[in-house]
């Protein structure tokens, strides 16, 4: 192995690194990225990438979008900081607390603004715990979220998550947290059973999980509409209505976890709308500011609102918010990045490249390591298995995964992989059709590697 650079030591002594082995990293180092244009980004070196996942399901206009950099810098100079704590605001705050409120897909009384979906998930968490005891229900608290879902990693957002990684040796989650079944047809389904059997018989074990804790204890129920560091798993189609209807039948406050799938991502403004259901309220960050800036919205109904307002005026405060909520300089720009998302169309012009995202998706179905290729609209989960008959994964030591990545940044891909072996692609909406093209002719060339790799280790023999 090469030594490592002056720059990649500078990183591997001084940094902690997310989502990685930390004992592993520091033999091999970073990949230092050092400028983005468009669909593409470029490390130390020169070499030229595809961001196949537009930064982390973030970077939905792409890199170097001149008008939000002068958004950035003209809010600067114009006004650096201002919070929004004792009453104080300012005009980038409350202008795009009115757009949220404009486009969103179900009544929104109020916006409370963070810096991440983590901090929005969180909030939500507090905030129907808050309104229940407005309500004189203090014993309707559990959270119900689901097996393999990822809504953040502050102590609450990770209890939420359904994923051991996110638990392991962090003492989580906390009690009062709830995973129903996840609704992955291909991974979970009995045997013969349909999609819409699937979707009946999820709904049945959520409704029993209910009973069974007791409905007058069960709060809340959030959702992303399509899972996506879970793997980008796509629910049956009549998963929600049914889903809904437990919820609505045990006065469940819904939530629409929209931190991946808001603003165009499956070819609608938000999520929830292609998957047709309505939630109370909704978690926004990511491409609501295009990720130049960090910032998230919670987006809540009236009757949550009032019981702000009740609760407030009980204790004399609404003891909750950040320093950074509402950042005059992110707000600035997550309001320029909707005004592009409407004005030139990106989200109709996404879900029109979509079917051919895809149709290239769908073909690698027929590659010797891929069980399932699967996603909706600019979104999409690769799952690599050791025999595609019996859809036996790989041992996760072998990382086969991981070795599947670095193959395709050989190929000046950057993809990304989750539990189970799933390869997770999200490039930025403004991806044209040949960008597309070349993005997955890439990939499967990065298979092909990952295959050889495979073959000659003997890695699939069970």
């Amino acid at each position: 192995m090469p030594p490592l650079s002056n720059l990649a030591t500078r990183d591997v002594e001084t940094l902690v690194h997310p989502y990685i082995n930390l004992a592993s990293f520091r033999d091999g180092g970073p990949l230092v990225v050092e400028r983005g244009q468009g669909i593409y980004v470029y490390d130390t070196d020169g070499k030229a990438y595809i961001e196949g996942m537009a930064g982390l399901w973030c970077t939905a206009l792409g890199y170097g979008n001149e008008e939000l950099v002068e958004a950035a810098a003209a809010q600067m100079r114009k006004l650096p900081f201002a919070h929004l704590f004792g009453g104080r605001s300012h005009d980038p705050a409350i202008e795009l607390a009115e757009k949220l409120k404009e486009i969103a897909p179900v009544p929104i009384s109020k916006v409370f603004f963070c810096n991440s979906g983590s901090e929005a998930n969180d909030t939500q968490v507090k905030l129907v715990w808050y309104l229940n005891n407005a309500r004189g229900q203090p014993n309707k608290k559990k959270i119900i979220s689901r097996m393999k879902a990822y809504h953040g990693v502050t102590v609450a957002a990770a209890s939420l998550t359904g994923l051991p990684a996110n638990h392991l040796d962090f003492d989580l989650p906390l009690p009062g947290f709830l995973h129903a079944g996840c609704p992955h047809h291909y991974r979970f389904a009995q045997d013969r059973e349909t999609e819409e059997e699937f979707a009946t018989r999820l709904a049945a074990e959520f409704e029993a999980l209910i009973v069974k804790e007791g409905p007058d204890t069960v709060a809340a129920f959030i959702a992303e509409p399509v899972m996506g560091a879970g793997g980008v798993i796509v629910p049956p189609r009549s998963y929600f209505q049914k889903i809904m209807a437990v919820c609505a039948k045990h006065d469940l406050f819904v939530i629409s976890d929209e931190v991946i799938c808001g603003f165009g991502r499956l070819g609608t403004m938000f999520g929830c709308e292609k998957l047709g259901f309505k939630p109370q309220a909704i978690s926004v960050a990511k491409a609501l500011s295009s990720a130049y800036l960090p910032i998230a919205a919670v987006m809540i109904p009236e009757m949550m609102y009032e019981a702000l307002l009740l609760e407030s005026k009980k204790i004399g405060t609404f003891g909750h918010g950040f320093t950074y909520s509402g950042h005059p300089v992110a707000a600035a720009v997550a309001v320029k990045a909707i005004e592009i998302y409407q004005r030139e169309r990106i989200i109709e012009k996404a879900a029109k490249r979509a079917p051919l995202f895809q149709a290239r998706l769908k073909k690698l179905n027929e590659h010797p390591l891929v069980g399932e290729a699967r996603g909706l609209g600019l979104i999409g989960g690769v799952e690599l298995v050791a025999d595609k008959t019996s859809k036996r994964s790989f041992l996760p030591a072998q990382g086969v995964g991981a070795g599947a990545v670095r193959f395709a940044e050989q190929e000046g891909l950057f993809v990304r992989t989750v539990i189970g072996d799933v390869l997770t692609l999200c490039p930025p909406l403004i991806i044209g059709a040949a960008e597309i093209e070349e993005l997955f002719d890439r990939l499967t060339r990065a298979l092909d590697k990952t295959l050889d790799w495979v073959t000659r280790e003997r890695l699939a023999q069970a």
